[in-house]
This record gives C-alpha cells, sequence and structure tokens, in this order.
C-alpha cells in the first residue's frame, strides 16, 4: 500500500512539470509571434512612410523602382530635353532642333501631381501596400506634353531652311513670234516651302505620337512634295486655256488704215483689250471710241478749215462751209472693222467714209494724212475777181473771172465744195420768173447748188469790179480758154474754195 501511494505522487509531480513546460514553449511562441507581428507592422508602417517607389514599381514602362518622386520627376523631364526633331529633305538632314525649340513643353505642375497620384494609389489601403510590396506596381499616366502650332512654325522660318529656294512658275500665255498664235508655257515647280502647311505637318508629328514615342527620342519630319509651294496656275488651267483659244481667234488681226501714203496700224496690242473675257466678246464701246477717235483726227469735211492762199495768207471755212473732204462713217466702219476683227487677218484699206452727198456726187478728190488737197485744187478769191487752178502742186491755170451779181443778191457761195461732175457741152438754164434764161456753154463744172464754173464766151472782159453790178447769176464766169484747161485737167470731186 504504501509504494503504491508513493508512486502515484511521483507521476503527478512530472505530469505537472510537463505542463509548465508547454505552457513555458506556448509562451514564449506567442511572444515570438507577436514580435514578428509588431516587427512586420513597424516594417510597413516604415515602408509607407518612404519617399521611394517600391521594388518592381514601373511608370509608363520604365522602372522607378527606389526613386524618389523628384527624381522620377527629373528623369521624365531629362528624357523630355533630349527629345528633338529632324526635318529631312530627300533623306537629308535640313534641320534638327530639340522638341521644346519646335514647340513642345511639359506641364511639370500636372506631371508632378500625376506622379504624386502614383505613389499614392501604391500605398493607399492595406492591399494595396502588400500588392505593391510583394508583386509591384505598373503605372500608366498621361504625361502632359503641349504644343504650340505657331512656335512651331517660328521655329522653321526662323532656322534658315525656308531661304536660298527657288519659287514656282506659273504657266502662262505667250505669242509665238513666228506664227503669232498664243502657247501655253508649262508651269515650273520650285521648292519653295509652304511654311504654314510645314509647320502643321510638324505638329501633327509631333501631337499624334505618344509620349513614349516622343519622349528621349528624334523625330523625323519628312519635307515631301507636297509641302512646296506650288505653281497657281498650271498649264491645264481651264482660264488659261480659254484665253489662249480666244486669243488665237482674233491675235491675227491687224487692220493697216491708208490715208495716202500714211498709214494708221490697228493691232493686237489694241483689241487684246476690246475683249470680254468673261463672255469672250468684243466690247462695243471702246471699239466706237477708238473710231471716233481715227474721225476727229482725219476728218476734214464739216470741220473749220484753215485754207493758206495764193497770195500768202490764212483764211478760215467755218464747217457748216466746208462740204469738201473725208468724212468717217462711223457705224459703217464699225461694222467694217468688227468683221475684219474676226476674220483674224491682216488688211490693209481706207476707214469707211462717206463718199456722195445726197445728190450722189463724190465729196472727195485725194488724201495724204490730214492732208485732203494734196496740191489739187481750184483758188477762187471774189475779192480779187481771180482763179488759180493747181494740179499736183503745179498751176496750171491762172485767170481773172467774174462772180455772182452783187447789185442782183446773186452773189457766189464762199466754202469749200467739191466739183460734182463736168459736162461738156451743157445748157445753163434759170428759172427766175424776173429774169430766166437758157444759155449754152462748152464747158460746165458744178460745185454749188447751181452754181459751178464755166465758160463765159459773151463776156468781152473779166476782173475788176465787174461782179459788182454785171456779175453773173452766181456762177464763176471764166475766159473760154481757161475753162477749157481746167475742164480738161479737173475730176469729180476736185475741191474748189472759194473765199
Amino acid at each position: 500500500m504504501a509504494r503504491e501511494d508513493f508512486y502515484d505522487y511521483d507521476d503527478e509531480m512530472r505530469a505537472e512539470d510537463r505542463h509548465a513546460r508547454r505552457k513555458a514553449v506556448v509562451a514564449a511562441v506567442l511572444i515570438f509571434i507577436l514580435f514578428l507581428v509588431s516587427g512586420g507592422l513597424f516594417y510597413l508602417k516604415q515602408l509607407q512612410s518612404s519617399p521611394k517607389f517600391f521594388d518592381k514599381t514601373s511608370i509608363n514602362g520604365q522602372s522607378v523602382a527606389g526613386k524618389t518622386r523628384e527624381e522620377v520627376l527629373s528623369s521624365i523631364k531629362k528624357d523630355f530635353a533630349s527629345s528633338s526633331v529632324t526635318v529631312t529633305e530627300g533623306g537629308t538632314a535640313i534641320l534638327s532642333a530639340s522638341l521644346q525649340d519646335m514647340g513642345g513643353s511639359l506641364d511639370e505642375e500636372k506631371l508632378s501631381r500625376l506622379i504624386d497620384m502614383a505613389y499614392v494609389a501604391q500605398r493607399d489601403g492595406f492591399k494595396n501596400l502588400l500588392e505593391g510590396l510583394f508583386a509591384g506596381n505598373s503605372f500608366t499616366i498621361d504625361i502632359p506634353l503641349l504644343f504650340d502650332e505657331a512656335k512651331t512654325r517660328q521655329a522653321i522660318e526662323g532656322s534658315g531652311i525656308l531661304n536660298g529656294r527657288t519659287r514656282s512658275q506659273d504657266a502662262y500665255l505667250t505669242q509665238n513670234a513666228s506664227t503669232r498664235l498664243y502657247e501655253i508655257v508649262p508651269e515650273v515647280r520650285g521648292n519653295e516651302v509652304d511654311p504654314s502647311r510645314l509647320a502643321a505637318r510638324a505638329f501633327a508629328e509631333l501631337s499624334g505620337r505618344s509620349s513614349d514615342a516622343l519622349l528621349g527620342q528624334n523625330v523625323a519630319v519628312a519635307l515631301t512634295d507636297d509641302l512646296y509651294l506650288p505653281p497657281a496656275v498650271t498649264q491645264d488651267d481651264e482660264t488659261l486655256n480659254y484665253e489662249k483659244d480666244l486669243y488665237n481667234r482674233y491675235c491675227l488681226a491687224e487692220i493697216h488704215y491708208t490715208f495716202g501714203s500714211e498709214t494708221k496700224t490697228l493691232g493686237w496690242d489694241t483689241i487684246q483689250g476690246w475683249l470680254d473675257t468673261g463672255s469672250g466678246t468684243l466690247l462695243e464701246e471702246p471699239i466706237r471710241n477708238y473710231i471716233y477717235e481715227m474721225a476727229y483726227t482725219y476728218n476734214t469735211r464739216y470741220t473749220d478749215r484753215i485754207f493758206r492762199t495764193t497770195n500768202g495768207y490764212n483764211v478760215t471755212i467755218p464747217a457748216n462751209l466746208n462740204e469738201y473732204g473725208y468724212r468717217v462713217d462711223q457705224d459703217g466702219e464699225y461694222a467694217e472693222l468688227l468683221q475684219d476683227i474676226r476674220n483674224n487677218q491682216t488688211v490693209s484699206r481706207e476707214p469707211v467714209y462717206f463718199e456722195t452727198n445726197d445728190y450722189g456726187n463724190p465729196v472727195y478728190y485725194r488724201r495724204n494724212g490730214v492732208d485732203d488737197l494734196c496740191g489739187t485744187y481750184v483758188e477762187v478769191s471774189l475779192s480779187s475777181q481771180h482763179l488759180w487752178f493747181y494740179k499736183n502742186g503745179y498751176l496750171i491755170v491762172e485767170s481773172d473771172v467774174v462772180s455772182g451779181s452783187v447789185a442782183r443778191n446773186a452773189t457766189t457761195q464762199t466754202g469749200a465744195f467739191p466739183l460734182a461732175y463736168k459736162e461738156s457741152p451743157s445748157v445753163l438754164v434759170g428759172d427766175d420768173a424776173q429774169d430766166g434764161y437758157r444759155t449754152e456753154v462748152q464747158f460746165w463744172m458744178p460745185f454749188y447748188e447751181g452754181q459751178g464754173l464755166h465758160d463765159a464766151t459773151w463776156r468781152g472782159a473779166f476782173g475788176g469790179d465787174i461782179y459788182v453790178s454785171g456779175g453773173s447769176h452766181g456762177c464763176v464766169n471764166l475766159p473760154y480758154s481757161a475753162a477749157e484747161a481746167i475742164y480738161n485737167n479737173i475730176e469729180a470731186g476736185v475741191a474748189i474754195i472759194i473765199y
């Protein structure tokens, strides 16, 4: 009995000892675990407050592990500063400049905020903290690159690449020296650059790329043919071809107006200004103005005439008494000129004149420029009762005359008149009730309303003052020989000038 009691006590002691040891182990383990947890929490706290990004962290594919936000910002700024742009032409670099010089800029304030957001996101919450710590984070941010197209253009214009270039030449019309027809000279394409289009191209290349394709990179911008300033007018230009065809319809027209030996030429240099290129028609007003100016210059009929007499003084024959000479038929000339231009040929002719009077008799004989006498005319001085007949500048006949009676108010009309016609023999008939007559003459040369030159064989004398009381019915009476000489050398239309 006593031995059994002893053994029971010993076992109980051993059990208690084992239990105590287990408690000690558990306590130690708990203390260790607590230490580990406390240490881990402390470590995480330290990491959370660290100014650096965790390991295995990247921004836009670039590692930022162990870098502060300032270092990341500085790295991106460095990449921006090393970014460049190269403009090439035909494969050759003609301009190299930094991205910043080409109008690029970095919004550092915004970029700094984006980096801060990535930094905060890595530590936001226990879960993100653990994931960032053990698995790392990959952040994508839109790096705020800005581009100013105006600065891009300034950089291009200030670089000198626009200097010394060949400007494109427009296609144009030229007149062939031999054919006189118009041809198109084709355009010539130069290499003058359009700065606006090149700036727009560079701006599009830069602003259209991602930051990864720009930062730390060299961006090439090709100067292609479409960036050169093209000719404004090409050989296919519709208006140019229309003008060529229009000009060739009229450019051969050349009118040589003849005024005796004097010539006035109307050519394409003037006619071209008469074309309405819009409608393709000839303008009436400038053509009529041209004819009017020509008439003003060369008309000699119904204008004041200054005549130099044989005796060496000038007499003025007023326009209303100047029925001899040339007068342009402006309507007739307009129609004729219009047709000449449309025929597109060279023409040599006189202007269209009023050739005859109301009786169908000629109103002029010959001209040379503005001289419509050309040395051939009959001159009668009523005060001297004398006549001179010149032909081609030579005096053919000179004679005394008897003109119209002053006493009977039948004076000879003064003025310049064309010889209507000549007739031999002829009978002169007066139908005056008080003084009717019927007289046969051998040489009849009428010039004005029944008045004319003729022989007067019934007279025994000429000249002096016979005309005052014993003058004619208005005609210029001549000795037979003088009348005959004039008749044989004169033609219808020759001027009879009486003053």
